[in-house]
């Protein structure tokens, strides 16, 4: 296996000490330097020489498994897809990999051939936190009260701030990170209501869970909304405008999914004309969030850069994740996280 994606090298070590089984293929002089922890582009900038291009190829030629999408480019998962008929198995270190294999546009036979995993639930912890974060910034009246600051004003009328204990939380979601959320939730006293497509118990720290067909009527008992859902062609929309129209004024609506799943001028209305109460956005439909969305000047919004996943930690569990699925490769068992074909998640 060929280490493709900046990797720490004592978290190479901890794969080759997991599962010396595998011949681990790490040179990182040929791999673009980390600009930051977490970053598996590494610097833009990068170029091999002659020599280094020449033992790049080499070392892909030879690999049956990639830890990383070269480049972390859809183009350079097709190219390295078709290039190498020994590649069986792909992980890519994004949550959303299935984006990149979508946009590579890998005919089937394909990917019967070349199994490709992604990193998703390593970012459940940070992404938790955040739509938390969302929700009590919202609640506190945070915006407001940072703006007094600058200004140093001491109003001399105070109002009273809402809690999060008993409040209703509907999470659209339960994944890893929709999971964590309602975890997390549990604690400060919210009630917990989850969306998901499969049927079942709720999981732990979830009171009731409901098909995606309820959505509408329970956006109606919403004081706070966290959406994690990735982008597929079955969620693409799914927070429409009916939807958001019918969320209570004093809802706050967190997003740690994809912008896409969203309508985003229904949402931008909502928020102008203060029919629902915030919101805190780390994703958008179209990122980077263009120079004149209103979302940027909207005093009940918290905008962030697709940056809040980010942890010192995440390649600490991504190399956790890919050991087991490594194990399971070794072993001939199924792998977990897998890219579904036509569902991209």
């Amino acid at each position: 296996m060929l280490i493709a994606s900046p990797l720490e090298a004592e978290l190479v070590e901890r794969i080759r000490d997991a599962e010396p089984r595998a011949e681990v293929i790490y040179e990182p002089n040929l791999l673009p330097p980390a600009r930051y922890q977490g970053d598996h582009r590494g610097d833009p900038e990068f170029r091999r020489d002659p020599a280094g291009e020449a033992r790049w190829r080499e070392l892909l030629n030879r690999a049956e498994v990639l830890f990383g999408i070269p480049d972390e480019s859809a183009e350079e998962l097709g190219r390295v897809v078709a290039d190498l008929p020994g590649l069986r198995w792909v992980h890519g270190t994004a949550a959303g990999a299935g984006e990149q294999v979508r946009e590579a546009n890998l005919p089937p036979e394909a990917l019967e051939r070349v199994t490709i995993t992604t990193s998703s639930g390593v970012h459940a912890i940070p992404l938790a936190e955040f739509a938390i974060l969302g929700l009590l910034a919202v609640a506190k009246e945070l915006p407001w009260f940072a703006e007094d600051q600058r200004a140093r004003a001491w109003p001399e009328l105070r109002r009273p701030l809402r809690e999060l204990d008993g409040q209703t939380l509907l999470l659209v979601g339960l994944g890893e990170i929709g999971r964590e959320t309602a975890r997390l939730a549990k604690a400060f006293g919210m009630r917990t209501i989850g969306i998901r497509r499969s049927q079942g118990p709720p999981p732990a720290h979830v009171d009731e869970v409901h098909g995606p067909d309820r959505l509408a009527e329970l956006a109606g008992r919403a004081d706070a909304m966290v959406v994690s859902l990735p982008l597929t062609d079955e969620t693409a929309g799914m927070i429409d405008r009916a939807t958001i129209e019918g969320l209570p004024a004093s809802c706050v609506f967190v997003n740690v999914g994809r912008g896409g799943v969203v309508d985003e001028p229904a949402l931008i209305d909502a928020l102008r004309e203060r029919r629902i109460a915030g919101a805190a956005l780390d994703v958008f439909a179209t990122e980077p969030l263009p120079k004149d969305s209103p979302l940027w000047d909207l005093p009940n919004v918290l905008v962030t850069p697709h940056a809040v996943a980010l942890s010192a930690r995440e390649n600490e569990r991504i190399v956790e994740l890919f050991v087991a699925n490594l194990r399971r490769y070794l072993d001939g068992e199924p792998l977990t996280k897998v890219v579904e074909p036509g569902v991209f998640y």
